[in-house]
Order: C-alpha cells, then structure tokens, then sequence
C-alpha cells in the first residue's frame, strides 16, 4: 500500500479500464480530468501492462495501482478466449482484495468508474458498500445497438438488407458492429459486448466518452430511457483540446515505441495538407494481398504518405517496398498518432476506425478515408461518411478485397475531389464542437464537474 499522502482528505475513485489499450487510454485521459478537478484517483492495471505506462513521479495527481489477472511475470497471450476465462475468475478476487485494503486507510475507496465490459464490477462495489459508474469507451450508436440485440428488439441473425433502430440511420448488414452479424467470430468478446447492456440503467450514473452534438439523436433516445447519462468525451491529452492539463500531450501508455523523432521531421519537411496518413491501429492484421492493394494504390496517388505498419505485418508488404518509395513515403512501425494528425502536413487520414482513433480526428480536424476492420468500426465508417459527413468509406471488392484503384480514388476525393472543402469545412465544424465540449463550462467539463460535486458530498 502506497504511503500516505496529504490527498487522505479526498474523495477517492478507482478507475477500472479493460486490459486493452484502446480502452486504457481514454480511461486514463478521464482519470487526469477526475485528478485535476480535486478528486484522488487511483488507476487499476494488470501487472503486465503496468510495465509499459512511463515512470510517473510521487507528486503524480494518479496513484497506478497493479493487480493481478492471474498471468504469470512476462507471460504472453496467445490464447485470448482462456485468457478472457482466466481474467473473470482471478480478476474479481483482486479488486475486492483492493477494496479491503483501502478501508482501514484515510482514504477508503467511495466509488469505482469500470469498463463498460466488466459488469461484475458494479455488483462487487455495491457489495463492499460503495457506488460505481460505468465508462462506455465506444459510440452511443454502437453501444445502442448492443443494447438492441441485448433486449432481443433485434433478431438474429440479421435478416434483410436494411437494419432499423430508434434514432439510428437505416444500416446495412455491412455497416453493423461486425461480431453481431458473424458472432461466431470472437464469441466470448461478443457476449462481453452484448452483455454490457445489463448494466443499463442500473447505476446511478453512465459515463459515455463521446460528445452530446455529436451523438445528440442516440443519445436524446437514451436518455428517454431515463439512463443517467453523462458524456464526457472527446477522452484525449487536453493539450490537443482545452490545454488547461498542463504538458498533457500523450495517453501514457503505448503497447510499441513510437518513432517520434523520425515521423515529425519528415512531416516538417511536407507542404501543408500534402500527407496521407494510413495507421489500422494496434490490433488489425491485414492480409498480404490487401497490404499490396494498399501500397500500390497510396503509390498511384502521387501523393506524398505517412504509413504505420507493425513489426509483425512488416513481410507482408511488397519486396523492397520501403526502400523503393523513399522519395514519396515513409513506413514506419509505430508513430504518435495525436501528434501526427495535428501535423499542418497531414491532408487526410486512412484509417480503420477505431473510435479513439475517429475522435482523434474529428478534435484535430481532419479529414478521413474509413476503412473498417471490425467490431464496431463498420458502424463508426457509416457515421464518416454519411451522418457527419467527414470522409468516404473505402469499397470492397467481390473478394473483400479493398483495391488499389478504390483507395487511389477515394484519397484523391478527400483531398482534392469536389467534396473536398465540404470534408474539411465539415470536419473542422466538429472540431470545434469538441473542443467546446471540454473547455470550462463545455457540455462534457460540466459533466465531470458535476459528479466530482457528488462525489465529495457522499
């Protein structure tokens, strides 16, 4: 247990993300908001990924505090299922085990934020007679829709060509979150999905890191439901929004080491909007035929490109590729993508639509070619293209494939296509919305502000 510090006199949260780092992340971007309005937080990570946050100071407004997921030291994940299995039996014991320990310190714990995934949590708080509030890391709109499928309102399997929910545009099978229209696929990560909807509804507070204009349709319908509901997104460094954090530039954790250096001096080098940057996040894995696709059709572009490919999907690039387009582009294993995008080089952003990744955007303002991987980025490429009107989705082919003539055409519409100026004249209209949200009396600061006031009185 941590020494005791002068923050004794605090409310105390804990704040519980998923062992994912798109999950981690926002969580921890939520957690120095919660820090810096005066509360004492204390950020719950498995031991293995504690090792990779940067070494944080004693003066430290959060207090990281690992527990154990039953993994051995330096254990790898190679089966996610038993993992999955292993973390629901272990996991539970070491957040109670937590709980307890606090008790008998000047700083009992009085509430727990948790990743909307871990249901359990809020059963395990009331327990140990606290409260806890879930953290929705996913659009309203998704979430929604798993919420639908939770209540049985939507049937599977999907049957017919057009989906209709409250307060959602008609979808199609292929603008659904993947794993409800193939559960087969990942089913235990789809009944984690499916099942945070039994939460809904039953804590006293729902935390969504999104933004009320952004969503305000889905979330208008929810809130008819009578959830209380609490966005408090866009969930990243305020340094790239309100900059009231001090030095608040980066998330805190990276799962591979950032080419920091190597990225920005040769964006430093580019005509301003001249850059097209590809990254399909920390998880997707390609297949070689696709990486050709791609790296054939950023190559007919002309257009100068900034490409994130992971160590392990580096031999699937054509042979030679990266030393033969030296002069148009650069490839690297991992860039800091917050950085990037708010490079005045970068022109638009391929990318597999992520939500962090896709919020990232719409706050930095730029422009977006979507290609959609899974789960719920299908649904999130739907809102890109045609209910925010930011960016093209990306066309697959009778293979699935995604072909090089489809992205050569579809970068050059984002960038210099008739729908250009409305991309950017849109995306930039959503970038202000965001930052508004998180400035001082913003629709998601007074929402922070608001269960910090709470919380200092339970």
């Amino acid at each position: 247990m941590e020494e005791e510090t002068n923050t004794s006199t605090l409310a105390h949260v804990l704040v519980f993300p998923f062992p994912i780092q798109g999950h981690i992340n926002p969580m921890l971007q939520f957690s120095k908001r919660l820090a810096s309005k005066g509360l004492k937080v204390t950020f719950i990570i498995t031991h293995s990924l504690s090792k990779l946050l940067p070494p944080r100071s004693n003066s430290s407004p959060i207090q990281i505090r690992p527990i154990s997921d039953g993994l051995k030291d330096d254990e790898k994940v190679d089966d996610y299922e038993a993992y999955l299995e292993l973390f629901e039996r272990v996991v539970p014991q070491s957040v109670a085990h937590l709980i307890e320990e606090y008790k008998v310190t000047n700083h009992p714990v009085k509430f727990i934020v948790y990743d909307c995934l871990m249901t359990w949590v809020l059963d395990l708080a009331r327990t140990a007679e606290i409260e806890a509030a879930p953290y929705f890391t996913q659009s309203a709109a998704v979430h929604s829709i798993h919420y639908h499928v939770y209540e049985r309102a939507l049937k599977l399997p999907i049957e017919g060509s057009l989906i209709s929910m409250p307060s959602i545009p008609l979808l199609r099978p292929n603008e659904m979150p993947s794993l409800i229209v193939n559960p087969g696929c990942y089913s235990s990560i789809n009944c984690l999905n499916i099942n945070q909807s039994s939460n809904f509804g039953k804590a006293r507070l729902m935390f969504f890191n999104t933004i009320d204009k952004l969503e305000s349709q889905v979330l208008d319908w929810m809130r008819s439901k009578q959830w209380p509901i609490k966005t408090i997104g866009p969930a990243i460094p305020s340094m790239y929004l309100d900059q009231r954090l001090e030095d608040d530039k980066e998330y805190g954790l990276n799962f591979f080491e950032p080419e920091t250096d190597a990225c920005l001096q040769w964006l430093d080098t580019k005509e301003t909007s001249s850059v097209v940057y590809i990254s399909m996040g920390s998880f997707a894995a390609l297949g070689v035929e696709q990486m050709e696709e791609i790296a054939k059709g950023i190559t007919q572009t002309g257009k100068y490109f900034l490409w994130v490919v992971r160590a392990s999907e580096e031999a699937k690039l054509p042979p030679n590729f990266k030393n033969d387009v030296t002069r148009q582009g650069l490839v690297v294993n991992w860039c800091p993508q917050l950085a990037i995008l708010a490079h005045r080089a970068i022109g638009c952003f391929v990318t597999h639509c992520g939500w962090n990744s896709t919020l990232e955007a719409i706050s930095l303002g730029v422009p977006l070619v979507a290609m959609p991987q899974w789960t719920d980025q299908p649904t999130n490429a739907k809102y890109i293209a045609d209910v925010w009107r930011i960016g093209v989705r990306l066309k697959v082919d009778d293979k699935g494939i995604v072909t090089r003539d489809e992205v050569d055409v579809c970068i050059r519409e984002v960038m210099e296509g008739e729908r250009s100026i409305g991309f950017k004249k849109n995306v930039m209209e959503w970038k202000k919305l965001a930052q508004e949200a998180m400035e001082e009396g913003g629709s998601s600061d007074r929402n922070i502000e608001e269960f910090v006031a709470e919380l200092m009185h339970m």
